[in-house]
């Protein structure tokens, strides 16, 4: 709690917002005080009442949380969207049991509460896999010549007055499921099995089936764990398939998808991924930088626009001024870059980085420093130096000022790096200023597509035998 928390109370109690909000806000305050958990409730109650009034509506509202504050969240909740539009609240198992908790049951899920703006919301039922058990109980038969797994079922109807579904057929008169004529079709087309009686049975593959339809209890979708292929080092990301089933459930082709607190963009990229329209919202340029990529290397003709980013030199200046390490993080994102920021504390000589593979098959890291305000030849020297330590091959200055003719020559006179296996080299040191990205100029790299996939990897490992503490990417 502090002067956003309470400014952020003020315009709840003060503006135009439900005379139940400002009640309910005012008893919450009463009975937590100025604690933290009334600060979030305060900051996510201001947002609810916006995102409430932007959703279309035929829209929804999913809102993730732990149980510490869900059930906070939860009156909240129906006080901006009332009671009556609650969907379901979904408990998804989000990691195993742990075998060290000795006092309580192991917390083990996470809450992801929905509300609808009004009963027209859009619904698509979403089907989970079964399970191995069942399928070898029930699909014990298969097809020789397509391998194909099926179950045999009963084609005779359960209601016994269908006089027009009633009919013989090759000797055996019963009340059919189908037609006569549906029947003859089935049988041409080798979906019937017919038993020592005569009797015929549906040939019903497993292929053919949806599965189970999904509950409100979600535990078929694992959380990323450290050594996941999608896992960016992020703390709070979630899975793919997590935000995929609440897209696919909510949603339907060309629909807009938002996230307000958008962190490295999984919901985008579903959202991109299932053919969807998206809005990602957030306040860092690590996190935009890191969404960027995400999104351009995963889906090349995507075409979105980022609103916020400096558009010119001033631009630039100005987010220097207010925040030099957004500048470094928007810096290092102009050419793809990682932005690194190490737990030890310290300056360690590089703000971001690039990974691109030889012809050989190996990996190697390209350093970034960014400088905002003066620089001089001895910080080429101080970044070479920095290349030498990392065993990075090459290193990218990127500056707001003009460089000197000496800094100019002093990365000249480290010469260019020939990639191994090809005939192929690059500088080992560039200098590129904000201004030469403006105007369309990009630095002589090899293909770093492979950032996101190696970076969480080798710079842990990097870390682990320097003895440091783990790095993670993104704060």
């Amino acid at each position: 709690w502090g002067t956003e928390s309470q400014q952020a109370f003020d315009e709840i109690m003060m503006g135009t917002y439900s005379l139940e909000l400002k009640d309910m806000m005012k008893a919450f305050k009463e009975f937590m005080g100025p604690s933290n958990l009334m600060a979030y409730l305060t900051m996510m109650a201001i947002r609810l009442v916006e995102m409430h009034r932007v959703l279309k509506i035929t829209g929804s509202l999913y809102l993730h949380c732990d149980p510490t504050a869900s059930h906070y969240l939860k009156i909240v909740l129906d006080q901006v969207f009332g009671q009556k539009n609650m969907i379901n609240e979904i408990v998804w198992q989000r990691t195993n049991t742990k075998s060290l908790q000795t006092r309580i049951f192991p917390n083990c899920h996470d809450i992801v509460l929905s509300y609808a703006k009004a009963e027209r919301y859009q619904f698509h039922k979403v089907y989970t896999s079964y399970e191995q058990g069942y399928v070898d109980e029930f699909y014990k038969y298969t097809e020789e010549k397509t391998g194909r797994l099926y179950t045999l079922s009963d084609v005779t109807n359960p209601n016994k007055d269908r006089p027009n579904l009633t009919y013989t057929w090759k000797g055996v008169r019963r009340v059919w499921r189908w037609t006569k004529d549906k029947m003859e079709d089935m049988d041409k087309a080798g979906r019937l099995v017919y038993l020592k009686s005569g009797l015929p049975r549906y040939k019903r593959y497993l292929d053919e089936m949806p599965g189970v339809p999904a509950s409100d209890t979600w535990t078929d979708i694992p959380p990323l764990g450290a050594h996941a292929k999608e896992s960016l080092g992020f703390p709070t990301q979630k899975p793919v398939a997590l935000l995929e089933r609440i897209i696919q459930a909510s949603s339907s082709e060309g629909d807009v998808v938002m996230d307000p607190f958008c962190g490295c963009g999984t919901a985008t990229v579903a959202a991109e991924k299932l053919g969807r329209k998206w809005i990602g919202i957030d306040v860092t340029h690590l996190a935009i930088s890191l969404i960027k990529k995400r999104i351009i290397d995963h889906f090349p003709d995507a075409k979105f626009v980022v609103v916020g980013e400096p558009r010119s030199l001033d631009d630039a200046q100005a987010l220097f001024k207010q925040s030099a390490f957004q500048f470094e993080a928007w810096a290092v994102s102009l050419i793809g870059g990682q932005p690194y920021k190490s737990t030890g504390g310290g300056d360690t000589g590089m703000d971001g980085f690039l990974y691109f593979q030889d012809f050989q098959g190996n990996y190697h890291r390209i350093i970034i420093e960014v400088k905002g305000g003066g620089y001089q030849p001895k910080d080429v020297r101080s970044l070479a130096h920095v290349l030498q330590r990392e065993e990075s091959p090459m290193g990218i200055l990127i500056a707001l000022e003009p460089p000197t003719k000496g800094m100019l020559s002093a990365a000249a006179e480290l010469g260019k790096w020939a990639i191994p296996g090809s005939r192929k080299s690059y500088p080992v040191m560039q200098i590129m200023t904000i201004q030469d990205f403006f105007d369309g100029k990009k630095p002589e790299l090899p293909d770093t597509s492979e950032t996101l996939k190696k970076a969480k990897r080798e710079v842990r490992e990097r870390e682990k035998k320097k003895n440091q503490p783990k790095l993670p990417l993104v704060e």
